[in-house]
C-alpha cells in the first residue's frame, strides 16, 4: 500500500524552499555576487532576477527531477535496477515494498538536497550584505561538510536497509 506522507512532506519542503528563495532573494542587490574566489571575495555577478530563477531551479527542480527520474527507473524491469541483493529485494512478493522504501529514501535525499541548497543560497544572500560582497568561507565549508556527513549517513542507512537477506 502506497503511503502518501513522504511525498506530501517532500512537496511541502520544496514549496517552503521556493518561498524562502523568493522572499530572501528580494533583499538582494540588483547585481548579485554569485561566484566567490578563494578569499571569499565576489568575482562573478548576475542580475537578481536571473539569480533567483537559477536558485529556484536548483532548490526545487533538481530534487524534483531526481525523484521523478527514480520513480521512472523503478518502473523498469528489475534487471535495470542496481541495489544490493537485487534478486531478493526485487522478487515479485517484495518488489512493491522495496520500491516504496527506495522512494522514501529518495524523498529524504531530495529534502536534504533542497535544505543544503537553501543554505548555500542563504550564504550568498549574507555575502551580498557585505561591501564588497564576501562569502564567509568557514560557514560555507561547514555547511558543505555537514551536508557530506549527512550524505554518508544516508548512504549507510540505505545500504543497511538492503543488506543481505536473513539466511
Amino acid at each position: 500500500m502506497k503511503r502518501p506522507l513522504p511525498t506530501i512532506a517532500f512537496l511541502i519542503v520544496l514549496a517552503g524552499a521556493a518561498l524562502f528563495v523568493i522572499r530572501s532573494g528580494a533583499a538582494l542587490p540588483d547585481l548579485v555576487a554569485t561566484h566567490f574566489g578563494a578569499t571569499g571575495r565576489g568575482n562573478g555577478f548576475m542580475p537578481r532576477s536571473v539569480y533567483v530563477r537559477f536558485m529556484l531551479g536548483f532548490v526545487v527542480l533538481l530534487p524534483l527531477a531526481i525523484n521523478l527520474l527514480i520513480d521512472y527507473v523503478l518502473r523498469l524491469p528489475s534487471t535495470s535496477i542496481n541495489i544490493p541483493n537485487r534478486e531478493y529485494w526485487l522478487a515479485p512478493d517484495r518488489r512493491g515494498d522495496t520500491v516504496e522504501r527506495l522512494q522514501r529514501h529518495m524523498k529524504f535525499f531530495g529534502v536534504m538536497l533542497a535544505v543544503f541548497l537553501c543554505y548555500v543560497h542563504w550564504q550568498v544572500v549574507q555575502a551580498n550584505t557585505r561591501i564588497p560582497p564576501t562569502l564567509d568561507n568557514i560557514r560555507f565549508s561547514t555547511g558543505v561538510a555537514t551536508f557530506m556527513a549527512a550524505l554518508v549517513v544516508w548512504i549507510v542507512v540505505l545500504r543497511r536497509d538492503f543488506r543481505p537477506p536473513p539466511a
